[in-house]
């Protein structure tokens, strides 16, 4: 297995720039996940490093080899898709082995190759049926088994999860998750879904506009983020933010239906306009009343989200644990932990710390 460095990748489409001199290092056996939202560039970069697109500018080593302008046959990567690109006419052995028999592998080494992967990937009962007669999981893991039997440096992964149903895409997230504990190798995923970034990076990469925002584990982005994008973009329910200026002793902000909240930041100058970031659950609810409304109240069984309207119109996201939970047309207090409250500069989106 090998690691991945990207430096100063940049891409064009004539005129048009997508991808802005990335720089990036995935370390050997990492799980590295490209997250962002449609259109921020993260299957395009994925793609760049498979050698399906042509890299404009900048170096892509796999390895200590720079493969910036080999083949894609030629860079030791494996890619699984969206789609499973399964053939029809063949059955899950011939397909887990046909790259092989392509490149003039022998026999007893493809079969022996396309056993150790459907050992691995728990696909031998199924050996000898055809894509048909697949669950859409199925037909996945054969994909991903493909990929294994070529034995890559690097498997690369452009959203695989994305035709499957939710339950479906639960069990193939941990089936993924102990075949990177198993095997120990390098993986790029991509991804818009950070709840699967979350559950199976060891280091996620936040995309916008074909830019980094920041690089991390999944939890210190959680926990630290550099700026509002990347604050709202990480979590589910997603961060609440809340307009609000610096005043002796906090922040003040309408929403939270008190006084300054005394943030652990280290504020600009008095009047500055902030952004306050409140995660649903740094947030309680008094139900003795308050001037806060439940407009939804969402139960999921553990943990419910109670929607409210704040006396100045603004919404926020509070989480419920325990037996008491909030019901559409309560009227509620709200209480926030300050020192867990994230401020942000209204003009840069910066964070400020």
């Amino acid at each position: 297995m090998s690691g991945v460095q990207l430096d100063g990748v940049v891409k064009r489409y004539g005129d048009l720039q997508v991808i802005h001199g990335i720089d990036l290092s995935v370390a050997e056996g990492e799980f590295c996940v490209f997250v962002g939202p449609s259109g921020c560039g993260k299957s395009t970069l994925l793609r760049m490093i498979a050698g399906l697109e042509e890299t404009t500018g900048g170096a892509i080593r796999i390895g200590a080899r720079e493969v910036t302008r080999l083949d894609p046959s030629e860079r030791g990567v494996a890619m699984v898709f969206q789609t499973y690109a399964l053939y029809p006419h063949m059955t899950v052995a011939q397909n887990m082995g046909f790259g092989l028999k392509m490149t003039g592998h022998p026999k007893a080494e493809i079969a022996a190759k396309v056993t150790e992967a459907s050992r691995i990937l728990k696909l031998d009962p199924y050996l000898a049926r055809k894509p048909k007669a697949l669950s859409g999981g199925q037909r996945q893991r054969v994909a991903i088994g493909r990929a294994i039997v070529r034995g890559p440096e690097v498997f690369l992964f452009d959203e695989p999860l994305s035709n499957l149903d939710a339950e479906l895409r639960v069990e193939m997230r941990v089936e993924l998750a102990r075949l990177h504990q198993q095997i120990g190798a390098t993986m790029i995923y991509v991804t818009h879904d950070q709840t699967e970034a979350m559950t199976l990076a060891d280091k996620i990469v936040v995309l916008r506009d074909g830019r980094v925002e920041q690089v991390g584990a999944p939890m210190d982005l959680y926990r630290d983020p550099d700026n509002r994008f990347v604050a709202g973009f990480i979590g589910s329910p997603s961060m609440n933010f809340l307009s609000g200026e610096v005043a002796e002793g906090g922040v003040m902000a309408q929403g939270t239906g008190a006084g300054p909240v005394r943030v652990s930041a280290r504020l600009p100058e008095a009047g500055r306009r902030v952004l306050l970031g409140l995660r649903p659950e740094h947030l309680a609810l008094d139900a003795d009343g308050g001037t806060h409304e439940v407009t939804l109240a969402e139960a999921l069984g553990g943990v419910s989200y109670a929607h409210l309207r704040c006396p100045g119109g603004e919404t926020l996201v509070v989480e419920e644990r325990g037996a008491h939970r909030s019901r559409a047309g309560d009227r509620v207090g709200l209480a926030v932990q300050p020192e867990l409250a994230q401020v942000f500069d209204a003009q840069s989106e910066l964070r400020l710390r």
